[in-house]
């Protein structure tokens, strides 16, 4: 038998004893190293991170933590080992010790994650960490550093060294491959896991047992490809993941109360501790956002958010690459900086033009940010012809929704403002005129007028 597959986590795979049972009816083994780890304290605080924050206020059950995420995504590691396991090319460049290493790297993927941590990330603001980098404080001084030394004999920076993605020879490529990559333990687990918890269907229509079973090394053996069996499950997953962006992470309600929650960080980013605030649970930041929101612009985002009454700001226009690709692209993918100096002067002019002022942080403009999601790039293995072909050659759906331009088919720039001026606003005939001149005033307002970031 595989070295790998002796691994207890792997063997525990087949054993009824020592799990814990995570939704929907799964077991995931629990060994007393393992137990160790998620009983830290730097672990037990995911409990109080839900998997997708704002998401709830539009999909009431989808509250899930990263806590149960993370046990997902270590189980569908254990199943990407034993699987692999009998493939001899990844046995004969996967040592048991690097397999050993992907588990508790796969199991502590989203250490480092705060509340909120990808809408605040996607701002790029000054002095906020990258949760990768955040990770390092928790595995280097707590708990978690010591557990990882005395029980799996791994040094918490090797960890480190595999979240960063930065490969320095095959084997590590092949394991940072499984960890973030097309089809990788990641995606497998929040797609069907956040579609069963929102109550949608579209993240779990795809057969992921038999995907998982059609992962093989790619010819160059340095990442992870997909047999011939593994095509069909692959279009679908890539079908899934396109759905899931449309109708529940870019939803217009999930976006604008992204938005408002980005706006209400930017104008008190400054007066937080976020050393101390990230380290919170979702209600503790939230508390402490609300404590330090002196000016009257923070309060009303965050009273709209999380007071006793929900106010979601209305959505007043949207624009796709492919309808209006001339105001997409004057807005896609630039600084959150001129997104907010946009939305200032668009608040200005519609100010003037419904005859009533529109407070500058009453408009707020959603924009695909500058960092794009990762792109569906895997080869499919032919076992007849013995040949390795990139899978957008052999698929016309994944060509389609997979391609470098998946964000501009399901992530599309929006216009959102305060119910109090939404009727009035969505009754002139020229809203795209007037945001082309907003984005025209706030390029001459930047000391850059080159759209950051493309």
């Amino acid at each position: 038998m595989s070295d790998i597959r002796s691994i207890p986590e792997v063997a525990g795979l087949d054993s009824s004893g020592g799990v814990v049972r995570l939704s929907p009816e799964l077991d995931v083994p629990l060994t007393e190293r393992v137990r160790d780890l998620i009983d830290c304290p730097e672990f037990r605080r995911l409990s109080g991170i839900p998997q997708l924050g704002l998401v709830s206020l539009v999909y009431p059950a989808a509250t899930h933590s990263r806590f149960e995420h993370s046990l997902g995504v270590y189980r569908l590691g254990l199943l990407f080992l034993r699987h692999l396991s009998h493939n001899d090319r990844f046995a004969g460049t996967i040592s048991r010790e690097q397999a050993e290493l992907f588990i508790v790297t796969a199991l502590l993927h989203d250490i480092g994650h705060w509340p909120f941590c990808h809408p605040i990330e996607d701002i790029r603001l000054d002095g906020v960490p990258r949760h990768e980098e955040f990770a390092a404080s928790f595995l280097l001084d707590g708990e978690l550093g010591n557990y990882l030394e005395k029980d799996w004999g791994i040094q918490p920076q090797a960890v480190l060294a595999l979240l960063s993605g930065e490969a320095s020879n095959p084997a590590e490529s092949v394991l940072s491959s499984m960890l973030s990559g097309p089809i990788d333990i990641d995606k497998l687990d929040y797609l069907m896991r956040d579609s069963f918890h929102a109550g949608v269907p579209y993240g779990r229509n795809y057969d992921q047992g038999r995907l998982i079973g059609s992962l093989c090394l790619n010819e160059a053996g340095d990442g992870l490809a997909i047999t011939q069996k593994g095509k069909t499950a692959a279009e679908m997953m890539v079908f899934a993941r396109y759905v899931m962006f449309s109708e529940v992470y870019w939803h217009h309600g999930v976006r604008a109360a992204t938005a408002m929650l980005q706006r209400a960080f930017y104008l008190l980013h400054r007066d937080i501790a976020q050393d101390e605030v990230f380290r919170l649970s979702q209600d503790g930041m939230v508390t402490q956002m609300r404590n330090v929101a002196r000016q009257p612009e923070a309060r009303d985002l965050l009273d709209g958010l999380f007071g006793h009454r929900r106010v979601l700001y209305k959505r007043l226009a949207q624009f796709s690459f492919y309808e209006r690709p001339e105001v997409y692209e004057q807005v896609a993918r630039r600084s959150y900086d001129w997104l907010v100096g946009c939305s200032e002067e668009l608040a200005r002019l519609l100010s003037g033009r419904i005859g009533s002022e529109v407070g500058g942080h009453e408009v707020l403009i959603d924009a695909p940010p500058v960092e794009k999601e990762v792109e569906f790039k895997i080869d499919v293995f032919d076992h007849k012809r013995e040949t390795y072909r990139p899978l957008e050659e052999v698929s016309p759906v994944v060509r389609t929704l997979a391609h470098e331009q998946f964000d501009d088919f399901v992530k599309r720039v929006r216009v959102f403002i305060h119910p109090r001026h939404s009727r009035a606003c969505r009754e002139l005939a020229d809203l795209s005129e007037l945001l082309l001149e907003a984005a025209a005033g706030a390029d001459s307002r930047s000391e850059n007028p080159v759209a950051q970031g493309r």
